[in-house]
């Protein structure tokens, strides 16, 4: 027997405005309250918290991996831990790696949803995964900036002691000056954060572009931090879809151009 009545409030993430629309029109007709915005950012995640609605539904045609961080975001969370996610459509193998780290989240497609809202109930014991930077940490540093064999490696205002920072590389890595197929760019200061990538930014339709900077707990911490890192890229029209903590004193964010 269904918890839920419509009016069920569903927050819906999804990256395709047309697509959405017609999801959210097809919610509305079933007696559902939708609510979707077409940009993501921080302040949106916050704002759930404080108001959390009645169920997630995260669209994985679009941008799968942005919508498995943010679903296990929102499981971090105490105040949105307990609300139900619904993972609509996308790609099998997609979908295996997120079941692998939500399985108790709800699947179903997209003829299947309205159906599946209808079921869904708060989580009594929610599974709460470890968040991006330490869910990699048996990693090595090259492993988690995706730099493998024979990779080519561009660099921007990198550090003296980058040689220890990186550890060992895999065989036959070159580094060059540009159009690397990973871009390691350092932030040395809030100040310059916005200067660095607005320079940087049209390298994320090319190469791996990771935005490098100094962890708060460092020595040198110079004001960067993963939120401001984050709303810069936004407001300079790049997304950002992973993390990871490069040592204990880097940690570093991969940016793509926003399509």
């Amino acid at each position: 027997m269904p918890l839920y009545k419509p009016m069920l409030r569903v927050r819906l993430l999804h990256w395709n405005a047309a697509e959405a629309l017609s999801t959210k029109d097809r919610l509305l007709g079933s007696g559902f309250q939708v609510e979707y915005d077409q940009e993501f950012d921080s302040a949106l995640l916050r704002q759930w918290r404080e108001d959390p609605p009645n169920a997630f539904v995260i669209d994985l045609s679009r941008l799968p991996s942005h919508g498995r961080e943010i679903a296990i975001a929102l499981r971090q969370s105490p105040k949105t831990r307990q609300v139900p996610i619904v993972f609509c459509d996308g790609a099998p193998e997609k979908l295996k790696r997120i079941k692998d780290v939500l399985p108790d989240a709800a699947y179903c497609t997209g003829d299947e949803l309205v159906k599946t809202l209808k079921l869904v109930r708060p989580l009594r014991t929610p599974v709460k995964p470890l968040d991006m930077m330490n869910r990699y940490g048996s990693r090595t540093t090259a492993q988690k900036l995706g730099i493998g064999e024979g990779s080519t490696v561009a660099l921007i205002d990198p550090p003296r002691d980058l040689s220890t920072i990186l550890g060992e590389l895999p065989k036959g890595i070159e580094f060059v000056e540009q159009r690397g197929a990973v871009t390691l760019c350092f932030v040395h200061s809030a100040d310059d954060l916005r200067a660095d990538m607005s320079r940087a930014r049209s390298l994320a339709r090319m190469t791996k572009l990771w935005i490098v900077w100094r962890k708060k707990s460092a020595a040198a911490h110079d004001g960067v931090t993963e939120g401001l890192v984050r709303e810069t890229g936004i407001a300079l029209g790049l997304v950002d879809y992973k993390i990871c903590a490069i040592d204990k004193t880097w940690s570093a964010m991969l940016f793509a151009q926003r399509k």
